[in-house]
């Protein structure tokens, strides 16, 4: 499968680059050896809407163009609607992705994920489940956590 316009628009052109200062909500994952890194920012105003979103990412041309997609995806949204957002979503609205770099939508959610439940542990609350790697978190190598 060829890359779609969307995903080569995005590659290209991403939204949302950058860092944010300030940021009340960080995530990062992937994993050097993997060869993918996002990390996401969030900041999030007092009535849990997502009012900025940056992105960094050390990878392929999708895994830039999922970022840059999932930000665009959350930005304006409230905590619950970023937690509901999937990895399928991600590459649906790229119009696809070949199947051997789905793992780049993948790691879009998780990064956002990640930033949540970031948001949650600042300010002292319980993570809620959904937002839990499926690795845990736990030191281990993955590609997911990035530990």
């Amino acid at each position: 499968m060829l890359y779609s316009d969307k995903v080569m628009d995005h590659f290209e052109h991403p939204r949302n680059v950058g860092s944010l200062p300030g940021a009340n909500a960080v995530g990062q994952v992937g994993n050097p050896k993997c060869g993918d890194i996002m990390k996401m920012y969030l900041n999030i105003d007092e009535d849990g809407v997502i009012t900025d979103v940056k992105f960094q990412t050390f990878g392929c041309g999708s895994a830039i163009a999922t970022s840059s997609m999932a930000t665009e995806m959350i930005k304006g949204k409230t905590i619950q609607q970023a937690m509901e957002l999937t990895n399928a979503a991600v590459a649906e609205a790229l119009d696809g992705l070949p199947a051997y770099k789905m793992h780049c939508s993948v790691l879009a959610e998780e990064a956002i994920k990640a930033a949540l439940a970031d948001y949650y542990r600042r300010r002292g609350e319980a993570v809620p489940e959904n937002l839990r790697l499926p690795c845990g978190g736990e030191e281990h190598g993955c590609c997911s956590c990035g530990a």
